[in-house]
């Protein structure tokens, strides 16, 4: 159900939730911020990072929405609209075995 790994996902990256963080990361995940000094960061480093922000909500409005979609795989658009500006999250997601994992996420900001 790619819809529910979406969802948690989008509650442990804005709401603060922490509970099945490593479960919900493919092994090779990574993120990629596009910005001028674009950088990179591995599963580890994230699973770590929101770990410590547990029951930290983030103060915006969050839009998503399918890009595409297979039995294997999803594309999700996830806008996080704040005061100041938007934060877009490219979401891939991919079946593995029984379970939906989170294989990447490019974000940009505007």
């Amino acid at each position: 159900i790619a819809d529910f790994a979406l969802g948690h996902y989008v509650a442990v990256t804005t709401e603060g939730e922490s509970a099945g963080v490593e479960q919900l990361f493919a092994t090779d995940f990574n993120q990629k911020i596009q910005a001028t000094n674009a950088q990179t960061h591995g599963r580890e480093a994230i699973v770590k990072l929101l770990k410590k922000q547990k029951g930290e909500k983030l103060n915006c409005t969050v839009i998503t929405d399918i890009i595409d979609e297979s039995a294997d795989y999803m594309v999700a658009k996830v806008t996080l609209k704040f005061e100041n500006f938007t934060k877009t999250d490219l979401v891939t997601l991919e079946r593995v075995g029984n379970d939906w994992k989170v294989s990447k996420s490019i974000n940009s900001y505007k």
